[in-house]
């Protein structure tokens, strides 16, 4: 299969509390792309109980990390639903995974052609996700006690229910998820560096001010590809 130039394939890269999350959601829109995000897959594949699923899940329910290879076999299965592409969020996050996931799309005669790494301070990192606090009755209604607070404190505005912080909100878990960041995903820098499609970007700025220069960096990115299938 020929690699298509229009195509944008794309890898999102920062620590936990960077927005890459919502830029994906955002992007997927503008672009039209498939929006993998590696926990969505896994207990996609468990809930309906395929193959990939039920091995993944003997792995899980024994506590233990879901091998690399198949995630990566998870992803390459979904790679061809996206026709104009797709955006990878949460994956890869070690070098290992990275060469899995090259050697996964060689195999179709794919590369990446973006890495967008979201730069932030681990200080604002903290900040950002320890004043997050969600609703005990409905997690969808969340709050931020510094940039979106409630009327009354600890209290949710729409149903009155306690307002809780989550485990993985509390400091010192995000602390822990940040050192793991930085042994472990951060290589990735270089990895994606070295093969001239590493893409940096201030992820403290606004959430629109950060989504128009990623929107407008990949649409001349695209439209590069445009042109070379034209030429």
């Amino acid at each position: 299969m020929a690699e298509d130039q229009t195509a944008l394939r794309v890898v999102l890269l920062g620590p936990p509390g960077a927005g890459k999350g919502t830029q994906a959601r955002l992007l997927a829109e503008d672009f039209h792309l498939l929006h993998l995000s590696t926990g969505d897959i896994l207990r996609e594949e468990v809930a309906k109980e395929t193959a990939l699923g039920k091995e993944a899940k003997g792995y899980m329910d024994k506590g233990e990390l879901v091998p690399d290879s198949l995630i990566v076999a998870m992803i390459e299965e979904r790679i061809g639903e996206g026709k104009q592409g797709f955006l990878l969020d949460g994956f890869p996050r070690t070098v290992g995974q990275a060469e899995a996931l090259e050697r996964a799309l060689q195999r179709r005669s794919l590369s990446l052609n973006a890495c967008l790494l979201f730069e932030i301070d681990d200080e604002e990192v903290v900040m950002r996700l320890s004043g997050r606090r969600v609703c005990s009755k409905n997690p969808s209604h969340i709050y931020h006690l510094q940039f979106d607070p409630p009327k009354r404190p600890e209290v949710c505005d729409q149903d009155g229910a306690p307002l809780r912080q989550r485990e993985d909100d509390r400091e010192e878990t995000i602390r822990r998820r940040l050192e793991v960041y930085h042994q472990q995903t951060e290589p990735l820098i270089s990895f994606y560096e070295e093969r001239g499609i590493l893409r940096r970007y201030n992820a403290s700025r606004s959430v629109e001010e950060l989504h128009n220069l990623i929107r407008a960096d990949l649409a001349a990115l695209r439209l590069e590809g445009e042109l070379a299938a034209g030429a």
